[in-house]
């Protein structure tokens, strides 16, 4: 598999992951974990934003345009954001998220992220 090839299959699963992880928190509540105003409305405002900028990246990733890198190192950051701050929060006491496939989920996103960074770097290296 080429590091292109391994580069789309890597954004697209590690979208999905995220975007299961957005469904869980919409049953634990994150936006009272978040403290944000406006809970569900902004919430779900908030994700239809995030979705339209993960798919339009998986585009660019899949047609290898001019955003084929910066979308999946943002996206692994993403991905690396949320194991990170949900980590702090389970360290913290907090009873959100501790469901198996919760946990889950949260470990493969780390994984994925991290696969997904190393590979789109090292697509970047060979094309210098």
């Amino acid at each position: 598999m080429s590091t292109r090839s391994a580069g789309v299959w890597l954004y697209l699963l590690n979208c999905a992951l995220l975007f299961s992880h957005e469904i869980d928190s919409a049953y634990w509540q994150e936006w009272d974990l978040f403290g944000l105003p406006g809970g569900i409305q902004l919430f779900l405002v908030l994700n239809l934003l995030l979705l339209v900028v993960a798919l339009y990246g998986f585009r660019q990733v899949a047609l290898g345009a001019r955003g084929r890198r910066f979308f999946p190192l943002l996206l692994a950051g993403a991905g690396l954001f949320a194991f990170g701050i949900h980590t702090a929060f389970l360290l913290a006491g907090r009873p959100e998220f501790r469901l198996p496939v919760s946990l889950a989920l949260l470990a493969l996103i780390l994984l994925v992220s991290l696969a997904q960074g190393f590979v789109t770097l090292k697509e970047w290296r060979e094309k210098r």
